[in-house]
């Protein structure tokens, strides 16, 4: 296991390092300039907006400007912002308890919902209640997260007026009066992630599942006079998990960005707003600084789910 650990570790260095080239060197030459807001003012000079762009580091070569930003960026220090002039990392800790709350929350429960419901569906292949699932998935798969948003506002805010449909930022949760609201202004947020993700889980968990369950190994196990619960947990639900693994693995670093769509819809403040919000403005330090740590989440869950490959089935190991 040791062995199989370091083979892991060995290029996790050099992708990220690889990773962080590609990023910087896509969004330097991308297209939008952090100075235009500053060229409609007539109160600001060409002379004063190179005199910023000097102060910003704009003016130096791109190898110079990479070497520095990888320095700062090993010693933890993500950059100040074009716009704002605030730390990085301040504009980023601000935002993402509310994108953890939102996405976290709703991941947790898809799943929570989705593994017992793919068991199910799978072991009751064909009755009404698989219909019934798998109908249910293919329409919350289908639909996109802003029809599915648009619909819920419609329905519980304009229609219903249950809920509102402007997720306030200012509110502190002090009671219990106010903890209701932060649950109510959530709650559909909250809801279309689930409905989205709860499909796409339950259709890898229960096609998995399918796939597990005709091989020889079950059969042996059910010549053993083993129960039907122990071999669907203890042996076909293990093996199943592999691929879901490996979905789970890939999408988990998207609870740090949150959800673009739903934050846009909701007017949610977190991440995925503040990285829209700095691409519009082509303020590049917050833009690399999202994208880097949203790169080095894939390729640390990618090894955790490597990890758990060699938990799953020993024989990867080898």
């Amino acid at each position: 296991m040791i062995r199989y650990v370091a083979m892991r570790l060995l290029g996790l260095g050099l992708t990220l390092l690889a990773i962080s080239l590609v990023i910087f060197t896509i969004l330097a030459v991308a297209p939008g300039d952090p100075m235009s807001e500053f060229a409609s003012n007539p109160a600001i000079t060409a002379e004063v907006r190179e005199n910023i762009r000097r102060s910003l580091g704009l003016d130096q070569p791109l190898p110079v400007r990479y070497v520095k930003w990888l320095g700062a960026l090993l010693r933890g220090d993500l950059g100040y912002s074009f716009t704002s002039r605030s730390p990085v990392s301040g504009l980023i800790l601000q935002r993402l308890p509310t994108t953890l709350w939102i996405a976290g929350l709703s991941y947790l429960m898809s799943v929570a919902i989705a593994l017992p419901l793919g068991v199910f569906s799978a072991l009751r292949r064909g009755s009404v209640a698989d219909q019934v699932l798998t109908s249910a998935v293919l329409m919350g798969f289908s639909l996109p997260t802003f029809v599915t948003s648009l619909l819920m506002i419609i329905v519980f805010s304009v229609q219903r007026r249950w809920l509102p449909f402007i997720y306030d930022s200012t509110l502190v949760v002090r009671d219990w009066n106010s903890f209701v609201l932060q649950l109510k202004q959530s709650l559909m947020p909250v809801a279309t992630l689930v409905l989205f993700q709860t499909a796409v889980l339950m259709r890898f968990v229960r096609a998995a599942l399918l796939d597990e369950l005709p091989q020889h190994y079950i059969r042996t196990a059910h010549a053993k006079g083993l129960s039907k619960r122990r071999i669907v947990l203890a042996h076909a639900l293990r093996n199943a998990l592999i691929p879901v693994v490996t979905l789970v693995a890939l999408d988990l670093p998207s609870l740090f960005t949150g959800s673009l769509v739903v934050e846009q819809v909701f007017r949610v403040p977190g991440m995925g707003a503040l990285l829209v919000e700095s691409i519009s403005r082509s303020d590049t330090p917050v833009v690399m600084a999202i994208a880097f740590i949203f790169s080095v989440l894939v390729v640390l869950l990618n090894l955790v789910a490597d990890l758990l490959y060699g938990w799953l089935d020993p024989r990867v190991q080898g």
